[in-house]
Formats: structure tokens, C-alpha cells, sequence
């Protein structure tokens, strides 16, 4: 993984030092609340319903062990004992004090983290597909451009204050597993007939009130022009976003008003004047970040069929085995990946104890790297099959082995109104309630995405989800409006809406429903989105509000 040289530590420590000079001279009335909002928006600070929110930024989704036990660290000492893993693999803690965020700064600064534009009018966190360097049907590790876009974008002094949050997304496989085509640039690994190494690059996706699928702009960009192409996205939405609206100031509504050919034109235009000035990457730039991302000594399997012996056919084992871990490019490791949607706590929280077991854990069986995921679980990428059964034991001791991914509990989950400002409805008393009913039959139920938001903001990507959930207000009370049918996937598209919104106590009753017809008309072995596509929605629909 990136290492930081003597300059990026100099900039990191500088900035936390500025940041704890902003936030006394605010405490000391010496700045406005309106002077102190941008700042602290820089730093990854927001002011929540019950306390300020800390987002620290997880650059591609990439932990080492070292880092995950400075964030239990922080947690621990700053917190409640517990952090939040969220959709941007970033992790945000909910209840620090004003006056010691400067320090929680300085904590991370010293293993090479920080929060900057974690929030603001900037380029955010740049996500990745959490296999990207182990899955088998990758054309290129995607990390190394996720690391230079990230050393392009941070500090930025051009796209410091743009009209709206920007955010990329980079997969290096034909199977997509970093939502792309929800950004506001996505891209696409490829190479070209003679080979080359490029990128596809999608322009004006993203969720919220709003919610629109990302197009093509370009189908292929050479890996040397990436910067020099995306500036020139930048630079024209900087130019022509709008700022007078922030509901309308996203790119995908000023691609949507423009059109993507004057767009495409206009970015086009301003690509000329800088495609090959400094911003063009040499062979020796681009080979320098891909040298802190060398693959790990991987060791030659001691067998072929390294959990086949008596002790390993226990049910519980066999299930997560085969619900939890998938096939590595290394013959004899698999990737497992480590499900926070426990049936006792909160989708995407852990404790302070388990991160530091899980630091523990990637120490000994992972090279000491973790990879946090979009769909708020972690993931241990490069596990000996040989030692998938005592991981399993250990992780099920800290309850971090539930047998549950791609299934109905392993949702996506915004906080919603138990802690955000922005939100109209609860979120995670509703992810409870699908949890007690499900949890029993989760894995019969199949592989089934099912994504929540607390408000139009759609933190939980409920637009895209096979099922979607979105709480909204109405004269005070809260009420729930169903999708069906989105994906996140290579072919995104947004869910249909079932109907009229649901009462917040008939919700988990409605998502029964769902299952019940699911289950009831699928073929042997169908998806629930194969199964919705043959059917449509009217049978969903008349369950529903039949009960309803």
C-alpha cells in the first residue's frame, strides 16, 4: 500500500496544526459559525443532531492493521467505543467534542490518515472495488490511478470550493463491483486492440433527490492522460455548474441540461489546451505508485483441498464458507470477507474490541491489510485456505462471522434520524426489525440487495438497491417508500417505485411481503432480479397493498 514520503507528513502534520488553530479561535468567539463551517467541512467535520460527526477519509478502501487499531485507538478514547463504516469506505465517528478534534487529527496524521475533504464542495474519497489486485477476472489492479487521482485531487486549490461534492469511483474489472456508474466519474479499466492500458470513463451519475445513471463520455482514455482528462471534466463543471441551486449543482443535472454531446464537446475543447502539459503521466510516474502495490509472497498451497478434513464439515463453518469467502487469483487463498451486520448491532458499526481483533487478525492470517467495501463490511483479501477454519472460530467469537453477505440482512443503512440532521426517518430500528425477521432464513431466501436511506440524500444508495427503502416525512410522521428492481452492478438502473408509502409500522411486514412473492414465483435457482424482470412489479404490488 502507498507509504507517505517526508513531504506528504510535513502537509498532513501542517494542516492538523492549522485545523487546531481554526477551531480555538472559533471556541474563542474569534470566528463565526459562518467563517468555521468551511473550515471544519475541510477537515471531515459535521454538526449532527446530537454531537459533531468526524469523517475520516479510507483512500480506496485499503487498511493497514497499524491504522484500523489508531481508529479502535480513537474510538475508544474520543468516542463511544464504536466507528461507522459507510458507503464511501470511509469510517465516521458520531460522538467526538469540538475541542479535541485537532488531537483526534494528530492521532491519525502519526499512521498516515487524515479527514480531509471527506466533506465539502470538493473532490471526496476516491472508491475502489474492494478485490482490486485479487480477483482472478481483473484487467489491471485499479489502485495504483485510484493513488494518483488521490495525490491530483487532494488540496486541489482549482476544485477546492466547486459547485457541488464530486466523487470518482475506479474498477479494474469487466464486473463491477465500485458502483461506477453512480459517480460523478466513473472508470473503467480497459485496454485497447493494440493492448494499451486505458480507461472508459463515465461522466454525470449519482443518487440523491436525484438520481441518474452515468453515461460514457469517452470509451477510451489513455492510462497517461487520466489527469489531464478528468481536470478537464472538473474544470468545465466548475465553470458551468450550477451554484445558484444546491439541489441543481451536481454534474449530472448540468450534463442532464446540457446535453452529454455539447458536454462532451465543451469538456473536448478544454482537454486540448492541457492534454499535454504537466498533467500527462510518464511510464516512470505510473511505475512508481504501481511499486508500493507489488503482490504478497504468496505461498504454494500445502494441499488442494486444504478444509477438507472432519473437523471443518461443521454446518455453521460450511455456511459461512460458502456465503462469506470467494475465489482469490492465487490458488489455495480465498478473500473472506467479515459481515457488520451482526444480528445485534447497528449495519456497518464495530467496537473498538473489534477492530482491534480484526487488526489482530489480518496480522496473522492477511498480510495486515484490510479492505473496507461500499456495502459497509470488511473484507480480509488474501487468506491461506489452509486457515479459513481457525479465522472462522476467532471471528465468530467476536460476532464478526455471520453468514449473511449478499443477503436479505446484509443491507446497506444510512445512520437516518438516530443521528444525521438532514434525515425525515429512522433507519436502523427499521434494519433491526428486517434483521429479527430474516435472520432465520436469510440464506434461503437467496442473494437479494436491499438498500436504506433516511432521507432523499440516499447515503444508503437506495435508488439502485433490488430493494429499496426511503424514509420521508409526512406532517411529522414517518413513513417509508419502496423500489424495486434497482442494481448496482456493470448495468445499473434505478428501482421502480412500488406505490404509495408505507406506515412505518407496516414496513418490515411489506418487505416480508416482497420475499413471500419472490419465493413464491422464482424458478429453481432464479435471482430475485431475474425474477422481477420475468414478472414485473403488479404482483409485488398487489401483495403489498392487498396486506397494507
Amino acid at each position: 500500500m502507498y507509504q507517505y514520503n517526508d513531504i506528504d507528513q510535513t502537509l498532513i502534520n501542517e494542516r492538523v496544526e492549522e485545523f487546531r488553530d481554526q477551531t480555538q479561535r472559533f471556541i474563542n468567539g474569534e470566528l463565526t459559525e459562518e467563517q468555521f463551517r468551511p473550515l471544519r467541512l475541510m477537515n471531515g467535520l459535521y454538526i449532527q443532531t446530537h454531537a459533531p460527526m468526524l469523517r475520516v477519509n479510507i483512500p480506496y478502501g485499503l487498511l493497514s492493521s497499524k491504522q484500523l487499531r489508531m481508529m479502535g485507538h480513537i474510538a475508544n478514547k474520543y468516542d463511544k467505543d464504536y466507528g461507522h463504516f459507510t458507503t464511501r469506505q470511509n469510517i465516521q465517528y458520531n460522538w467526538p467534542k469540538l475541542e479535541q478534534v485537532p488531537d483526534i487529527l494528530a492521532d491519525l496524521a502519526s499512521v498516515q490518515m487524515h479527514a480531509i475533504q471527506s466533506s465539502g464542495n470538493c473532490i471526496r474519497n476516491i472508491t475502489c472495488d474492494p478485490l482490486a489486485g485479487v480477483s482472478a477476472d481483473e484487467i489491471e489492479d485499479p489502485r495504483p490511478y485510484c493513488e494518483i487521482i488521490r495525490q491530483w485531487a487532494t488540496l486541489h486549490p482549482e476544485f477546492s470550493y466547486l459547485p457541488r461534492k464530486f466523487k470518482f469511483a475506479v474498477s479494474g474489472s469487466p464486473k463491477d463491483r465500485a458502483a461506477t456508474q453512480v459517480h460523478d466519474i466513473g472508470l473503467h479499466v480497459k485496454k485497447d486492440a493494440e493492448g494499451r492500458i486505458g480507461f472508459e470513463v463515465l461522466v454525470g451519475g449519482g443518487l440523491g433527490r436525484t438520481p441518474v445513471i452515468g453515461q460514457v463520455i469517452a470509451p477510451f482514455v489513455a492510462e497517461e492522460d487520466i489527469l489531464s482528462y478528468s481536470e478537464a471534466i472538473l474544470r468545465t463543471y466548475n465553470l458551468f455548474g450550477r451554484r445558484d441551486n444546491k439541489y441543481k449543482a451536481r454534474i449530472k443535472i448540468l450534463v442532464k441540461e446540457t446535453g452529454l454531446d455539447k458536454f462532451k464537446a465543451q469538456v473536448d475543447a478544454e482537454w486540448e489546451t492541457i492534454k499535454n502539459g504537466p498533467l500527462k503521466l510518464s511510464p516512470e510516474a505510473i511505475q512508481r505508485v504501481k511499486a508500493q502495490f507489488t503482490p504478497f509472497a504468496y505461498q504454494a498451497p500445502a494441499s488442494t483441498n486444504a478444509v477438507s478434513s472432519p473437523e471443518h464439515n461443521s454446518g455453521p463453518f460450511r455456511q459461512w464458507l460458502k456465503q462469506n469467502t470467494i475465489e482469490h487469483k492465487q490458488v489455495g487463498y480465498r478473500v473472506v470477507f467479515l459481515s457488520l451486520k451482526s444480528p445485534t448491532q447497528a449495519p456497518g458499526d464495530i467496537t473498538t474490541e473489534q477492530m482491534n481483533i480484526v487488526a489482530d487478525l489480518a496480522d496473522q492470517f492477511s498480510f495486515a491489510q484490510i479492505r473496507t467495501t461500499h456495502d459497509q463490511n470488511l473484507a480480509l483479501t488474501d487468506v491461506l485456505e489452509s486457515d479459513l477454519f481457525p479465522l472462522w472460530q476467532q471471528l465468530s467469537k467476536a460476532q464478526l462471522a455471520t453468514a449473511n453477505i449478499g443477503t436479505i440482512t446484509d443491507m446497506i443503512c444510512c445512520p437516518g434520524l438516530d443521528f444525521c440532521s438532514l434525515a425525515n426517518a429512522s433507519s436502523i430500528d427499521i434494519a433491526q426489525g428486517i434483521t429479527d425477521r430474516f435472520t432465520d432464513s436469510a440464506i434461503d431466501t437467496g442473494n437479494i440487495s436491499l438498500k436504506m436511506s433516511g432521507c432523499m440524500n440516499g447515503c444508503g444508495h437506495h435508488s439502485i438497491g433490488e430493494i429499496g427503502i426511503l424514509g420521508v416525512d409526512k406532517k411529522g410522521e414517518q413513513w417509508y417508500q419502496l423500489t424495486l428492481g434497482g442494481a448496482d452492478s456493470h448495468d445499473s438502473r434505478l428501482g421502480d417505485r412500488l406505490g404509495k408509502a408505507i406506515a412505518k409500522a407496516d414496513v418490515v411486514d411489506a418487505i416480508d411481503d416482497i420475499v413471500h412473492v419472490y419465493k413464491e414465483q422464482r424458478t429453481t435457482n432464479e435471482t430475485f432480479a431475474n425474477t422481477y424482470q420475468r414478472i414485473g412489479i403488479q404482483p409485488f404490488k398487489d401483495k403489498v397493498y392487498d396486506n397494507h
